[in-house]
């Protein structure tokens, strides 16, 4: 039997090769988050109050709104293998589950973490400046490859949910969406009150208020806490699910 990391990362480096004969694709994924921030600032900055430079407050929004986008095409990834037989192929040379879905998370978290430093030369080119140390600085990184894998693995497992790849893509809507309606471009308290409760409990909002306090040396208080257990939550559903449901859709 194949091992898992052998397997794994042979199909992460299919799943990549993939990515790489899809430029129309890949380059949306890497340059749409970075236009929606230059808009950001540029359109609509100067009209909104955060006490700071806009492009200081609104980067760590643009990187999770960046994961989101990422993790759309893993979805789509999925969805795609299940439905176009290579999965028959691969469980006829006993690769399991774990695997595949792991070698499709391992490379969205690869195309995640080159578009997310993407996003980051740019925010630095006009006018972002952090002011993390080291330890903050890697702090922040542990916590955003915490997201994006989490939110990898709830692709998968909406890829493997869906019965079509454009249903996959449409599934993947609400990753894209939640990054609004929270801390991510204004301040919650300027938003209406009947939202507030849900903009300060859903799970982009700790995730967001820790990496800004981290690159900008700010108090976190227990934002990055909440933020991992998030994390940690979200990945153990999403990996128990896409594992269920992959025996279900292979039977």
């Amino acid at each position: 039997m194949t091992t898992l990391p052998v397997s794994a990362f042979a199909l992460a480096g299919r799943s990549l090769r993939i990515s790489s004969r899809r430029p129309d694709a890949l380059i949306v994924a890497l340059m749409l988050p970075v236009m929606l921030m230059l808009i950001f600032v540029y359109f609509f900055g100067g009209a909104i109050d955060t006490g700071t430079a806009y492009v200081t407050y609104v980067v760590p929004g643009a990187m999770l709104l960046c994961a989101g986008f990422g993790a759309a095409s893993t979805a789509v990834s999925v969805s795609e293998d299940m439905t176009n037989g290579i999965i028959d192929r691969f469980r006829s040379l006993d690769v399991g589950a774990v695997p595949i879905l792991a070698g499709h998370v391992a490379a969205s978290v690869v195309r995640n973490l080159i578009s997310t430093t993407l996003v980051l030369a740019v925010a630095l080119a006009i006018g972002f400046r952090p002011q993390a140390g080291p330890t903050a600085f890697l702090g922040a990184a542990g916590l955003l490859l915490a997201y994006i894998t989490a939110i990898s693995w709830l692709a998968a497992a909406l890829g493997l949910l869906a019965k079509s790849p454009e249903a996959a893509g449409g599934f993947t809507f609400l990753m894209m969406f939640l990054p609004y309606p929270s801390s991510a471009f204004v301040p919650i308290e300027t938003m209406p009150g009947w939202l507030h409760g849900f903009a300060d409990h859903q799970p982009l909002t700790p995730v967001i208020e820790s990496l800004r306090a981290l690159l900008l040396a700010q108090p976190a208080g227990d934002a990055p806490w909440i933020a991992l257990t998030w994390c940690a939550g979200i990945t153990a559903v999403a990996v128990t699910l896409a594992g269920a449901l992959f025996r279900n859709r292979t039977r």
